[in-house]
């Protein structure tokens, strides 16, 4: 009788660990991981709050921990998905790669500051450890249509607008799943300079910050970049104007109880327009639709069948198979440096007229 076949320790499928359990592990990228395993499979979840890592992790039939050292340690972990606070992202970054895994997705920002960008660079540069940020336009296939249709625009476009109305939230996460201790939203004295300043730096570095690498490829030198206009927008939302490379930036945002949610990035140049319709984040409903105007004449590119978050994850699993690359460190580094420009730009804004 011949000999059985080894039965190997573990899937072909690889494996995924998620530091922080909160509502975006929960929402967004559990559902999108359920849809691919074929690819991947959720092995360890790790949480500060044990039970909130617990109750997450037996969703997916995975570890739990509430301890970054020992999901780093788990070599069932293949790829770190990083999900915490902001001001976490740069140091667990950096011990992800430093523990050898074969990649780390951060969601956005995956850094505060310009030199905590530059050292994690050095160190994925190091290491070999390839660092993908989880800005998820960027990997969704009806923006990839838009950049085969775009033509020339990227040089031309004089006006980039990112406008998003979404209910808050909540409203989508609680159609996604059962969220497991959301945290609370606090009270804010919209009176208080510090305070104003510091819900714009949030609303770029936590809603902006989605749509500014997508700005980016069409403004490569923000060395002159000029913040115009801030503003807050009740009950949360933000209005910027930014001059910078030449171009006109328009950011605009609301979160209220709209009943149609929309969210759409344009660029428009004197001949020829583009604008993309993304569907809301927590909303996995196919991907983003791209028309492309010229002349009278639009072309369309999508609807897809995945969205960026989908995306994303394919793009870790050409990596990390060796049939795709990693993106540019400095690409990175650059869309947060101007993210931050635009969040500095708009400190000096309030300070002025507080004054």
């Amino acid at each position: 009788m011949p000999d059985t076949p080894a039965v190997p320790d573990h899937p072909a499928t690889i494996g995924v660990g998620f530091l922080g359990a909160g509502p975006v592990t929960q929402a967004i990228h559990l559902p999108s991981l359920a849809r691919l395993t074929d690819l991947f499979r959720v092995t360890h979840v790790m949480d500060v709050d044990a039970a909130v890592a617990s109750t997450v992790a037996a969703r997916v039939g995975a570890r739990h921990s509430a301890s970054m050292d020992e999901l780093l340690g788990d070599p069932d972990v293949d790829v770190v998905a990083i999900c915490s606070p902001h001001q976490f992202h740069a140091a667990q970054v950096i011990a992800a790669c430093r523990a050898g895994k074969k990649a780390v997705l951060c969601e956005k920002p995956f850094a505060v500051s310009g030199e905590e960008a530059a050292e994690i660079a050095a160190v994925s540069a190091e290491t070999g450890v390839p660092i993908i940020v989880g800005a998820m336009h960027t990997f969704d296939p009806g923006w990839l249509a838009a950049e085969e249709l775009w033509g020339d625009l990227p040089e031309t476009a004089h006006t980039l607008r990112s406008s998003i109305v979404l209910p808050p939230n909540a409203r989508f996460e609680d159609f996604a799943t059962e969220v497991i201790a959301r945290p609370e939203m606090p009270e804010r004295d919209l009176s208080d300079p510090a305070v104003v300043a510091a819900m714009l730096e949030g609303g770029i570095l936590g809603l902006a910050i989605h749509d500014l690498p997508l700005v980016r490829r069409f403004v490569p030198d923000f060395t002159d970049l000029e913040v115009l206009r801030a503003d807050i927008v009740k009950p949360f939302g933000y209005v910027f104007v930014v001059r910078a490379g030449g171009r006109t930036v328009e950011l605009v945002a609301a979160m209220n109880s709209t009943w149609k949610p929309d969210w759409t990035f344009e660029a428009i140049g004197r001949d020829a327009a583009l604008k993309v319709t993304f569907t809301p984040s927590y909303v996995q409903a196919g991907s983003a639709v791209a028309e492309h105007t010229r002349g009278g004449r639009t072309t369309v590119g999508g609807p897809f069948g995945h969205n960026g978050y989908e995306g994303e994850w394919r793009r870790i699993a050409d990596i990390v198979s060796g049939v795709a690359s990693a993106p540019d460190p400095q690409g990175l580094i650059d869309d947060l440096r101007f993210a931050l420009a635009i969040v500095e730009g708009s400190h000096a804004r309030v300070l002025e007229a507080a004054a």
